[in-house]
């Protein structure tokens, strides 16, 4: 039997027979796990308010056999993220934020790209409660997971040369070959998208920032416009499909303009 006690962050919950419940969870040691909570329905004793999605806590995880659902034994809220419950725009944006991450981290994977990823997950979490959420939080922070689950998009050199990008060129953006193509390298009938070097730039900046600092990038209008339609077209090749939050999301966001900062 081994033991894991680490921090975690609830990604989805599932009632589960009678008196139990099944979570997600998102952890610095093993990425994703699948955990059942015995009796979690039942009794909030063992689990006192640190089961409820996006919250963020201290567990313990026992994995009693090496392919069987590992089960949870306790768990300690550390943060519920209580702004993030009093607005609709900031919880759909982390549902969004968890749904991503729940459906493209792996199973059971441990290493420093699971702590990556648990630090970009908590930090886009934090990021979300602090901020008035818009079009250009959302897609500095989808370009934010993508790097941190290992699908980060080329957006400083072309994919093809890999030379990089310079001013005054034709640029696009191909999303099957994983990010931009330059003038020389682009041919007639490719699938890409044109864009802005600035677009692009402005993306690439936002992940040599902290989350707190992502409010200093300029990113409206067009430039704006062009980031969406390519982060968005990434996304979907890499995930397949329409995420559930996501239509909740657009709606909210399509009568908010981005603003001069988060907060």
């Amino acid at each position: 039997m081994a033991r894991l006690d680490t921090e975690a962050l609830v990604l989805r919950i599932v009632d589960f027979g009678e008196s139990d419940r099944i979570a997600h969870l998102l952890t610095p040691e093993a990425s994703r796990l699948t955990v059942i909570a015995k009796g979690a329905r039942r009794s909030r004793k063992r689990f006192p308010g640190a089961l409820d999605l996006l919250c963020h806590a201290a567990v313990q995880v026992e994995r009693r056999r090496p392919h069987g659902m590992a089960r949870l034994e306790q768990a300690r809220l550390i943060d519920p993220f209580a702004a993030l419950r009093a607005d609709p725009a900031r919880f759909t944006m982390a549902c969004y934020v968890a749904e991503l991450v729940d459906r493209l981290a792996p199973e059971g994977a441990g290493g420093p790209e699971a702590r990556r990823l648990f630090v970009a997950a908590l930090g886009a979490l934090r990021a979300i409660a602090a901020s008035r959420p818009d079009a250009r939080l959302r897609v500095l922070l989808e370009v934010r997971l993508l790097a941190a689950l290992g699908l980060a998009p080329e957006l400083a050199r072309c994919v093809r040369c890999g030379r990089p990008l310079e001013a005054g060129g034709a640029v696009s953006f191909h999303v099957a070959e994983g990010g931009a193509l330059c003038a020389r390298c682009a041919r007639p009938g490719d699938a890409a998208v044109p864009v802005g070097l600035g677009t692009l730039r402005t993306l690439e900046q936002s992940l040599r920032l902290a989350f707190p600092q992502l409010s200093r990038l300029g990113l409206s209008g067009a430039a704006l416009d062009e980031a969406r339609g390519l982060v968005a077209r990434f996304l979907r090749f890499h995930v397949g499909l329409e995420l559930r939050s996501e239509p909740v999301l657009d709606r909210l966001l399509a009568s908010r303009k981005p603003s001069g900062a988060f907060g």
